[in-house]
């Protein structure tokens, strides 16, 4: 059994234990800035879906 989830909420859940947490770095920036353009659905939205999609695939074909 698969189940998905989508990346605003998982994004949004992974931000919400970092700031809890008091880890605020490089790698809760990256995080907080993904959610952001997900959420937003800015005109990057776009190439960061088309990028995700392609990293999970490549891990997939693994």
């Amino acid at each position: 059994m698969v189940i998905t989830v989508s990346l605003v909420a998982l994004f949004g859940l992974v931000l919400f234990f970092l700031l809890r947490s008091n880890s605020l770095g490089y790698g809760s920036a990256f995080i907080a800035v993904g959610f952001g353009f997900f959420l937003a659905s800015t005109g990057a939205a776009d190439p960061i879906n088309q990028l995700t999609n392609d990293v999970i695939a490549a891990i997939r074909g693994l």
